[in-house]
C-alpha cells in the first residue's frame, strides 16, 4: 500500500494535482479524530519518497462499519466537498470497493487498487500484499522443513486466509509440503490422518501441513475435548480447533513422537514488499490518477494476463473468485 501511494503522490506530482492522505480510511473522512491532522494529511513528494519498500501502512488502515449506513456517506461526501478534494483513490478489498462505489453513486470521482493479501477479489490475478505474504510463508516453511528433517517430525503451519485459501495454496506449491486445507474444500480430520499416515509409511517423517486460519470453517464435525481427553491431552469443552491442537491430534492419531504447529500470523503483514507487488503498485498508482485526471470514474485497476487493466467496480464486484481446485488436488495426491 505503501508503495501505490509513494506512485499516486508522484503522479499526482507530475501532473500539478495536489493531494490529501485519508487516514485509516473511511475512517478519516467522518472526522472521528478531535484534529483533524489525524485524519487527513497533505501529501509532499518530500513526505512520501522514502515509504515505498516500508513496511505496514503509512496511512494506517481500519474497518469502518458505519461507512455501511447511507448518513455516515452523507458525512464522508461534505467532507471531502470541504477539503475540495475532486477525485479519491481506494487502496483496499471488496469492503472498500464497495464504499468506493456508493462514494461514486453519490458523485464523488474514485478509483479503486486492489490491496487484500488474501488475493480474493476474482476480477484481477493479484492484489497488495498477496505476493508479499507469500513470500513470508515460504521463507518460513523452507525454515520448519528444515528443522522437520533434522528431528524426523512433522509440522503443522497455519497461515493467514480467512475465507481463501490461495496464500496457503501458493505456499504449499513453493515448498513442496504435502498437505494443505484450505476454507473452499471441505475436510475431515480422519482423512488428514489417513495422508499423513501415507507419508509416514513411505518413510517421509517431516511431512507439513500447510492450513489457512480459516480452514476450520470447512472441517467436517469433530469431537476434539472427547478425543483429546480421551488420549491424555488436557482440554476443556467447547475449546475450538487450532493448530496446536490439531497437531496434537494429528501426533496421537499417527502414533508420532512429535508434531509441531506454528502460526506464521501478523509477520505475514510486516514484511518489506516484494517486487511484484511494488512494480504493480507503481503501474496501478500511476493509472489511477490519469483515471481521475482523464474524467474517468467508478473504475477498480487489475491485472489479467500479466497486464495492467481496469474496469468498472460494479462488474468486477460482482465476479466469483475461482479456487485452482486442480491444483490443491495434485499437492494433495502426490
Amino acid at each position: 500500500m505503501n508503495a501505490a501511494v509513494t506512485s499516486v503522490a508522484r503522479s499526482a506530482s507530475l501532473y500539478g494535482i495536489p493531494l490529501i492522505g485519508i487516514k485509516r480510511g473511511y475512517n478519516g473522512l467522518l472526522r472521528k479524530s478531535t484534529n483533524i491532522r489525524d485524519d487527513l494529511q497533505e501529501l509532499y513528494l518530500d513526505t512520501v519518497l522514502d515509504i515505498a519498500d516500508e513496511s505496514g501502512t503509512y496511512l494506517r488502515t481500519a474497518r469502518c462499519d458505519e461507512f455501511r449506513d447511507p448518513k455516515y456517506r452523507e458525512i464522508a461526501v461534505n467532507t471531502l466537498h470541504a477539503m475540495e478534494i475532486d477525485g479519491l483513490v481506494v487502496i483496499g478489498g471488496d469492503g472498500s470497493f464497495n464504499g468506493a462505489k456508493c462514494l461514486c453513486e453519490m458523485g464523488i470521482p474514485t478509483i479503486g487498487i486492489p490491496g487484500t493479501i488474501d488475493n480474493d477479489l476474482a476480477y484481477t490475478e493479484m492484489t497488495l500484499g498477496f505476493d508479499t505474504a507469500v513470500n513470508v510463508c515460504v521463507e518460513s516453511v523452507r525454515r520448519i522443513r528444515a528443522t522437520s528433517r533434522s528431528h524426523d517430525r512433522p509440522a503443522v503451519v497455519e497461515v493467514m486466509g480467512r475465507h481463501c485459501g490461495d496464500i496457503a495454496l501458493t505456499t504449499a506449491v513453493s515448498t513442496g509440503s504435502e498437505i494443505v486445507i484450505v476454507p473452499e474444500v471441505k475436510w475431515r480430520v480422519q482423512d488428514i490422518a489417513k495422508q499423513l499416515n501415507k507419508q509416514l509409511a513411505k518413510g517421509n517423517t517431516r511431512a507439513t501441513i500447510v492450513m489457512a486460519e480459516g480452514c476450520y470453517e470447512a472441517m467436517e464435525p469433530f469431537d476434539l475435548f472427547g478425543y483429546l481427553t480421551t488420549h491424555g491431552k488436557p482440554c476443556y469443552e467447547g475449546e475450538p480447533m487450532s493448530a496446536e491442537r490439531f497437531a496434537s491430534v494429528m501426533k496421537r492419531m499417527c502414533g508420532m513422537v512429535e508434531a509441531r504447529a506454528t502460526v506464521i500470523g501478523y509477520v505475514q503483514r510486516g514484511a518489506e514488499p516484494t517486487a511484484r507487488d511494488c512494480a504493480f503498485a507503481f503501474e496501478a498508482g500511476n493509472l489511477a490518477v490519469r483515471l481521475l485526471r482523464d474524467g474517468i470514474s467508478n473504475q477498480v485497476i487489475g491485472m489479467q494476463q500479466g497486464k495492467v487493466m481496469y474496469m468498472p467496480i460494479e462488474d468486477a464486484l460482482k465476479m466469483k473468485h475461482r479456487f485452482n481446485r486442480n491444483l490443491f488436488e495434485l499437492v494433495n495426491s502426490l
